[in-house]
This record gives C-alpha cells, sequence and structure tokens, in this order.
C-alpha cells in the first residue's frame, strides 16, 4: 500500500534524513586505504545511535551489518567485514536511518586514491543520474519519467542501469511500495502524490547491466567483474518539485 505522509511523519523523516546525511559525512572522514569495511560499519552505528536513532539495515531480513559496504564490482549490499579498502577502490556506502519508527535510505560512491579516467566518468554519472531523475518528480509525474530519465542520461554516456534492483517508497518500513525503477518510458506508471516519499536511487555500471548474487544471499556484483556505483536520496514530493529529505538541511540541499 502507497501511504500519503503527515505533517507530523514529515517531520520525522526529515530528522531521520539529517541524521543520514551527517552519517554519511562521519563514514566518509573514515574511508580510506588500509581501513577495513568492519571499522566503517562500527563508525556509522555509533554515530547513528549516539545521536538517538537506529541503524535501518541492522538485522533486517537478517542482514548482519549496520550499513551496506560495496566495493568496485559490487553493486549493493557488500556485507562489512574484515576486507580492507585499497587505493583506486570505490566504496558505495549505502545508510538507513530509523528514527522514532520513520526511516530514511541514502547511498554514495567514494573513490580512494587514483583511478582511470573510466571509473571516475562512472562515479560522477551515476551521481548525476540520480539528479536527472529528481529534476521530474513533482505531484501529477509518473513513476516512468524518473526511470527514463535516469535511463536516458546513463545510456547516453555508455552506463548501464541495474534492472533487478530498484528504488522504493519508504515509511515506516525502510522499503514500501511504490517500486521506483531506473528505467522506463516517460507518462507511464503510478501517478506521484503531494506526500508521498520515495528513495530514487541509480545503480550504473561500466559493463553489462547483468548482476548475480553471492553466497551470502546479500551481495550482489556485476556479472562481468566490471565496477559498479550507487546514488540514492530519500525524497518528498510536493506540489511544484521535491524536497531531499536526506540532504543537508542547514544548508538547504533541495
Amino acid at each position: 500500500m502507497i501511504s500519503i505522509k503527515s505533517e507530523r511523519e514529515i517531520e520525522l523523516m526529515r530528522h531521520a534524513g539529517y541524521i543520514n546525511y551527517l552519517t554519511h559525512q562521519e563514514v566518509k572522514k573514515h574511508i580510506k586505504a588500509g581501513v577495513t569495511t568492519k571499522a566503517l560499519d562500527k563508525v556509522a552505528y555509533d554515530f547513528i545511535t549516539k545521536k538517538g536513532c537506529i541503524p535501518s539495515f541492522l538485522n533486517y531480513e537478517g542482514y548482519p551489518g549496520s550499513i551496506c559496504v560495496s566495493i568496485n564490482d559490487e553493486v549493493v549490499h557488500g556485507i562489512p567485514g574484515n576486507r580492507i579498502i585499497k587505493d583506486g577502490d570505490i566504496v558505495s556506502v549505502d545508510i538507513g536511518v530509523n528514527y522514532k519508527g520513520y526511516h530514511s535510505d541514502a547511498a554514495n560512491t567514494y573513490i580512494v586514491g587514483k583511478v582511470s579516467k573510466d571509473v571516475e566518468d562512472l562515479v560522477k554519472n551515476t551521481e548525476k543520474s540520480l539528479y536527472k531523475g529528481l529534476s521530474v518528480i513533482a505531484a501529477g509525474a509518473k513513476i516512468g519519467d524518473i526511470g527514463a530519465a535516469i535511463e536516458e542520461f546513463a545510456e547516453a554516456n555508455n552506463l548501464s542501469v541495474v534492472r533487478e534492483l530498484v528504488g522504493h517508497g519508504v515509511g515506516t518500513d525502510i522499503h514500501e511500495d511504490p517500486d521506483v525503477p531506473n528505467f522506463g518510458k516517460t507518462n507511464t506508471g503510478l501517478v506521484l502524490k503531494e506526500g508521498m516519499v520515495i528513495a530514487v536511487e541509480p545503480m550504473l555500471n561500466l559493463g553489462s547491466r547483468y548482476v548475480y548474487l553471492h553466497d551470502d544471499d546479500w551481495t550482489i556484483s556485476t556479472d562481468d567483474g566490471l565496477p559498479s556505483a550507487h546514488f540514492e536520496h530519500t525524497v518528498l514530493v510536493t506540489k511544484d518539485g521535491y524536497e531531499i529529505l536526506t540532504g543537508d538541511m542547514e544548508n538547504g540541499e533541495k
């Protein structure tokens, strides 16, 4: 069921979103060669809990980490552990924050040290594709408009769109209806309404779009072993556009 959030719910989600943003800023400080993904997980857990919130992912359907840390060809859901980040890696960090029963969800991909121009462009253009998708959001637009904008930009930059994984609604559950694909056709799908909250999260690959699930039943990687990048914001649909809930509230990221 798709829910329209009340003003009270939106305020709670704004707070969850802002703590998510601050958590990303804190984790980012620690992403460097020689650090384990488990160390990043502890940084995030400590920060979120000290802010009076709960990591949304911890124990979600059995997931063992507080955040997801996916490196290079890992698309999403990398489980934090003893893997050491190296110079030349790209590191995708996905964070969920629960504040008083309301969630936020956001991801960023970070470059560690020096990478090739192709990989640098992958990261840059995946982030740009997120904002291309967000730019069409407003009450009365359709879900397909978002995916079409992302897909068109990705293909124009010779990147492929992962189709097995999509964005989603956010609220009292970290994953709610509706699905928000990163591909599609304009003027198709569900009509967006004021007060809906959705997570838009393009996952773009340098090679083919195909992916596989690891034996841990969580980590998803590219079939061809080429890098993948992931960016995500939780946004509120407004009458005339959208509001980013997982951005920098103090400086007014919209």
